[in-house]
Parts: structure tokens; C-alpha cells; sequence
């Protein structure tokens, strides 16, 4: 099977020859999309095109649960698709800081047009109820046109282009609320662009490659354009188009476009909406409300739904196996000797529990790796807790990380703490109002250094022994969890 694809509509294809896509029908925006979806991730079911949605013509669709298998994943990152988890950021590695280093030689190109000029509204006759944008969790403010978007700001004095996963929420038939981090590249270009015109273009890219979801989600090196590193991941430039409302560029593969410009003061209320910790947490709040001037949109267009909720949700896997590596890499650039394994589980998001395993080598090795995964800059936001095992800890098993801090450490003497750490709204704990700090726990969950010779020997059987047994009474464990260290099919 051919492994390579430009956009959407081929890497679904490519999924359905894999076994791995699944066609619901007939369901209703309002929830229902939403709530198979949830059941999904929970199930790690296959990825979900929806089509026949109520009130909306056939043809008209939306995916969900595109990067959350190992598969499906592989397949994203062009990395092929015989992928176990820990495969995946074991290879993974060092590939984040090439594909940084390599950015720069992939511009993109620019094309004079594209299918997704196929169909288009201008000024009057936009009109975005047209698009199946489901309501997806109960108590959100609104339908959320926006959730695996690639999100398109320019810097005005570098010119250097943002591609940003930030939430859009329908607001009315050319009305889109824009909510932007604060700290985020693409909010520090609309600040600037204020500054300058009190005005910022912008571009929504609502169904692509899911590639471009993926890395427009994750902490992309400042002034390094996500179209320059998505270039080099797919070893050749991205196609786009010159918008002629903003001046940005368009992802040439694109399903669905809105352009238009924020203007400064023209704000809207936007919220709640579930969130990735698992909580609807921010509230309401006001945002820039885009009036859109200009939709493009393919025939049987296809939006790429990527909702967050309770862990796991749509994007919890993806950014789990794209963290772990980046971490494990700012470990290993910051000198961090004898790296064993790094994991960032899906209950914390991929961001608020980050497990590393190293082998010491000398007193402070443990607090100085869990400092430094704790405070890098792929782990900075919203990060809470570090722990910091000793290298016969699988961490991507939370029973044996569990266990490994219930007995080698001591309260007193083995956690540390960082106070006014870069948290955000999202942080189920700050009150309302209260400015975006947290504080963070840095665990040193390993032996001690000082009496590591000495420390209780583990009370279990030789793992090759182990195998070893298992392979001669296999009829006894037909139907069992492979032991320790095996790997899982």
C-alpha cells in the first residue's frame, strides 16, 4: 500500500484500506456527533466520517478520532503504520529538532488555485449554518466550528506565518469567535497587528490534512512557520494559495476556509466549552469576533472535528506520543546523561503528568532531569507533576510509576516545588479571575543515589525466566495480559 497523500480526502482513503475507518449515518449535530465520538475514544475505536447529518445535505461531513491510534498516527506523521505506542515515540525521537533544523529549506509553494475554490461565499451570501458544525458537549455555549483547525496569523514586522489549533465557536451565519491563547504565537501576531492597524488578518482552515492539526497543536520553535515544518516532515513544501482578503496563505488541500480580519474592540462572548483537562473550566469570557468576509469550501465538504474532553479525547493520544518525544529530546539536548524513557499519559492531557526514567550516574541526576522535563519549553504550559523513576520503571505504565513513588520515596524529603509556573484559563484550580500561574511538583521517584547499592532488592522472578515459563504453560494464559515486558499486540 502506498503510504503517501497530499490531504484529507487520500489519508481517508488510506484509512479505509487499513480497516481503521468506520461511516456512521444519520446523526444529529446537536450531541449525538459529540457523544459517539466520546464513546469512541474511550473504546479506541476507528476513525468516525460522518454523513447524512440532520439538517444538513448528504455529502456534507465531518471526521472525528483521526490521530488516536498508534496507525493512524504513524500514518499522520508519515512515519508508516506498524506502530506500537512505545514504538512510536521511541522512533520519534531527535526528529522534532531535525525537522526544526530542516524547516528552513521547505518555503512553501505557492499554486494559482485549488479544489477548495470549488464552491465560494463573499461579503452577504456567507453563510457558515451550512456546515454541519456539531453542538458537542452539553453545556458548551455554542457550536464549535473550529476544533481541528489549523489557524493562520502572520508576524507584521518578520512575516513569519503561525499555523495555531485555537477554538473557534460559531457565533452566528459570518460571525466566528476566535479564542487565541494568551502566550501563543498566534495571539502575540494579533497583539502586534493591533498595535500596527488595530486590525489582524486571519485564516481558518476547518478540514485538511490532519498533519496540519497535529503540529499546528504543539509547541512549534518561535519564528519557525508550522508550513515550513510541516514541509519537512512531508519531505516536500506545502502548496498554498495568496489570500486576496488577507494576504495569508491558504493550505492548498484545504476542505473549508473562512477569512477575514479582527478588529480591535470588536469582541464577543465566547464559552464555555468542555476542555482538555476534563472540565468545563474558563467560563465565558470575551474573545475577537471575526466577521467573515469570504468562504471557500470543496464539493462534499468534510470538517475535521477534534473536540477535547475527560481524557481520552480526540487529540489526548496524539499529543501524549508528540510530547513524550519532545521532552525526551530537550532532555537529551540539555546534556541530561542516560535518558531511559519518557511518557506524558493521557490522563493528564500529555501535559500535566510527565514521567522520565533514568539510570544514575550521580548525586542530583534525578532532580536535575525532573527540573529540566518540568520547565523545557515542550513542557512548560500547564504542566503539574514530574516524576522521575529509576530505569526498571516502564513509564508508560502507571501501576509500576504508582508503585515506584509509594516506595522509594519519602514525602518530606523526595518532592520539590516550583511556584507562578505558566499555567492557563484551562486550569481546573485557579479561580476565576485569578492570573494564569500554577505551582508544580518535581517527584524523585528513583532509589537514593547515596544507598542505591544497598536499597531493597525488587521482590519478583527473572523477566527471561519469566518468558520463559510462560512459553511452556502458554495454555494456562491464552486469554491473559501479556507479562511484564512483553510487548502487547
Amino acid at each position: 500500500m502506498d503510504y503517501k497523500y497530499d490531504d484529507l480526502r487520500q489519508w481517508i482513503d488510506i484509512v479505509q484500506e487499513m480497516g481503521e475507518l468506520a461511516h456512521p449515518l444519520g446523526a444529529d449535530w446537536n450531541l449525538e456527533i459529540g457523544a459517539i465520538s466520546e464513546i469512541d475514544y474511550k473504546k479506541r475505536g476507528p476513525a468516525l466520517l460522518f454523513d447524512e447529518i440532520k439538517d444538513h445535505p448528504k455529502g456534507f461531513r465531518v471526521l472525528t478520532s483521526s490521530t488516536n491510534s498508534a496507525k493512524r498516527l504513524g500514518l499522520t506523521l508519515r512515519m508508516g503504520i506498524d506502530h506500537t505506542d512505545a514504538s512510536l515515540v521511541s522512533e520519534l525521537r531527535g526528529l522534532p529538532n531535525r525537522w526544526t533544523q530542516e524547516a528552513k529549506n521547505y518555503d512553501p509553494v505557492y499554486v494559482e488555485t485549488s479544489a477548495v475554490f470549488e464552491n465560494v461565499m463573499e461579503g452577504d451570501d456567507v453563510d457558515l449554518m451550512k456546515f454541519p458544525t456539531p453542538f458537542w458537549h452539553e453545556m458548551d455555549g455554542g457550536r464549535y466550528i473550529g476544533t481541528g483547525v489549523a489557524v493562520a496569523t502572520v508576524d507584521p514586522e518578520e512575516n513569519w506565518v503561525n499555523l495555531g489549533a485555537y477554538r473557534s465557536m460559531l457565533i452566528d451565519k459570518n460571525h466566528v469567535a476566535v479564542a487565541a491563547v494568551s502566550g501563543k504565537h498566534g495571539y502575540m501576531h494579533i497583539q502586534k497587528w493591533m498595535a500596527k492597524e488595530g486590525r489582524a488578518p486571519v485564516v481558518i482552515h476547518i478540514g485538511m490534512d490532519p498533519l496540519f492539526m497535529v503540529i499546528s497543536g504543539v509547541e512549534v520553535p518561535n519564528g519557525v512557520s508550522e508550513l515550513n515544518y510541516i514541509g519537512a516532515i512531508r519531505g516536500e513544501p506545502v502548496k498554498v494559495i495568496k489570500s486576496t482578503v488577507t494576504g495569508l496563505p491558504i493550505i492548498a488541500g484545504a476542505e473549508i476556509v473562512l477569512e477575514g480580519w479582527l478588529v480591535e474592540g470588536e469582541k464577543t462572548d465566547e464559552g464555555p466549552f468542555g476542555e482538555w483537562p476534563g472540565y468545563y473550566v474558563s467560563g465565558v469570557s470575551r474573545e475577537p469576533l471575526l466577521k467573515v468576509q469570504r468562504v471557500l469550501y470543496r464539493n462534499n465538504p468534510i470538517m475535521l472535528g477534534c473536540p477535547p474532553a475527560k481524557p481520552p479525547h480526540d487529540y489526548s493520544y496524539m499529543r501524549t506520543i508528540l510530547k513524550s518525544a519532545m521532552i525526551f529530546d530537550a532532555l537529551v539536548a540539555a546534556g541530561i546523561p542516560e535518558i531511559k524513557g519518557v511518557y506524558a499519559p493521557e490522563c493528564g492531557g500529555g501535559r500535566m503528568l510527565v514521567v522520565v526514567s533514568i539510570k544514575q550516574r550521580y548525586p542530583g541526576h534525578s532532580r536535575q532531569a525532573g527540573f529540566i522535563a518540568s520547565q523545557c519549553p515542550a513542557a512548560a504550559y500547564m504542566g503539574k507533576y514530574t516524576i522521575v523513576v529509576d530505569e526498571d520503571i516502564d513509564v508508560t505504565n502507571l501501576e509500576e510509576v504508582i508503585w515506584a513513588v509509594c516506595t522509594r520515596t519519602d514525602p518530606d524529603t523526595s518532592i520539590d516545588f516550583i511556584r507562578r509556573a505558566w499555567a492557563s484559563k484551562a486550569e481546573p484550580m485557579l479561580k476565576k479571575g485569578d492570573p494564569t500561574f500554577n505551582s508544580r511538583a518535581v517527584i524523585d521517584a528513583c532509589r537514593p543515589f547515596e544507598w542505591i547499592a544497598d536499597f531493597p532488592k525488587v521482590a519478583q522472578a527473572d523477566p527471561a525466566y519469566l518468558k520463559e515459563v510462560e512459553k511452556k504453560w502458554e495454555h494456562l494464559f491464552v486469554h491473559q495480559t501479556p507479562i511484564e515486558g512483553e510487548t502487547k499486540k
